[in-house]
């Protein structure tokens, strides 16, 4: 699933919207897939591969050379199949493929430079596609203010959205509602500048 120029564009717009209201940042992070874990499909694909001998034994009158062949194919083939992310991931149990794109969450909170805002009140979107995750992540200073219960709603139109394929239709909403609690609890003043890009990171 892509996301366009046009609606990316329109993601920072909404972004620029929000926080004009607020002296907190809001970042939104979309990615594909949070899961690299390659130990699924080679160990699915060594144990097809190493059955297929004993089959083809059994079966067959092949000869060594070309039972071995095919069970290099094998291994090979079941390799790129397996190997497709969204495969990869359904490969996963359901608790591992939250625990891995949580760290990713976790991992770009920092990356992005969330908490170097001096009032601890950015917050950061992040969306998984292949893994079916959102999260709403709030630095120290919000979330003392306000509990993660409360980003639920949030959290809830963008997963509706997004499993409509509307991507940034999902970010902008959820934007806007983190925006107003921001700006509940940590209004824009005279001295607020932004600290942070208003984008969205495609990883």
């Amino acid at each position: 699933m892509q996301i366009s120029i046009q609606d990316r564009e329109r993601i920072a717009a909404a972004i620029r919207a929000a926080e004009a209201k607020t002296s907190g940042e809001i970042v939104c992070v979309l990615a594909q897939t949070s899961s690299d874990v390659m130990a699924w499909p080679i160990l699915l694909a060594t144990a097809a591969a190493l059955a297929v001998p004993w089959l083809l034994i059994g079966l067959t009158a092949m000869t060594v050379q070309r039972i071995l062949s095919l069970q290099v194919l094998t291994f090979l083939v079941l390799i790129v199949i397996l190997c497709l992310p969204r495969l990869r991931v359904a490969l996963m149990p359901r608790k591992a493929r939250r625990a891995v794109a949580h760290r990713v969450a976790m991992e770009q909170f920092v990356i992005r430079g969330i908490a170097r805002k001096k009032e601890r009140s950015g917050i950061l979107i992040f969306v998984s596609l292949s893994e079916r995750y959102a999260r709403i992540i709030a630095d120290e200073g919000i979330s003392a203010r306000v509990p993660q219960s409360q980003w639920q709603s949030a959290i809830a139109a963008l997963l509706a959205q997004t499993r409509g394929g509307h991507i940034a239709d999902g970010f902008i909403a959820a934007i806007e509602m983190c925006g107003a609690k921001l700006a509940e609890h940590f209004p824009r003043s005279e001295t607020t500048r932004d600290e942070l890009p208003d984008k969205i990171y495609l990883i």
